[in-house]
């Protein structure tokens, strides 16, 4: 299975307790879909893409709080500190017109309403409860916040973003570098 062609669904924080758990941040809408006892996920060491079982999944703070087959110890449980877990595109669920999957969106471009190129999505940030494109633009990266408003054209197929920044928006982005 190759990695590319899997979705982020969360990142191994860190060991929970001396009986092999681990913390996961997420990076999915869908935390009871992905996390529950016996879902597989993935994780890449090296070059070598290995499924991880989960045995047991409880949500501590908003955050699930995991058992993996095999991994009994608390150095078992540190050695996967920081490692991504991802699920194969084919078990993703549809989504609803009008929302995207951040995988989705890296890689298209970006340009103005006017049609000036803005730059290239490189990652979906989504901390703090809301989503924002991190763009290398020619001069640098460009935060774009992912709200409607701004993002008025969104066709992953095409690999385009049509927005129409607020007065200022790219020239805060130009002023911070």
């Amino acid at each position: 299975m190759a990695w590319e062609d899997m979705a982020v669904v969360g990142r191994i924080a860190r060991a929970h307790g001396n009986r092999g758990q681990v913390i996961v941040n997420l990076d999915t809408d869908f935390p009871d879909a992905r996390f529950h006892a016996g879902a597989e996920l993935f994780t890449r060491r090296g070059n070598c893409v290995e499924a991880l079982r989960l045995t047991s999944v409880r949500f501590q703070h908003e955050r699930p709080v995991v058992g993996i087959e095999g991994v009994v110890t608390m150095d078992d449980a540190e050695a996967l500190a920081g490692q991504e877990l991802r699920v194969p595109l084919d078990r993703l669920v549809a989504l609803p017109p009008g929302t995207f999957y951040h995988h989705d969106l890296v890689g298209c471009r970006v340009e103005t309403r006017a049609g000036a190129p803005v730059g290239v999505v490189r990652q979906v940030d989504a901390a703090f409860g809301g989503a924002r494109l991190v763009v290398d633009g020619a001069a640098g990266e460009v935060l774009i916040p992912l709200v409607a408003a701004i993002c008025t054209a969104v066709d992953p197929g095409a690999k385009r973003i049509v927005i129409d920044p607020p007065d200022g928006l790219l020239d805060l982005n130009a002023a911070g570098r």
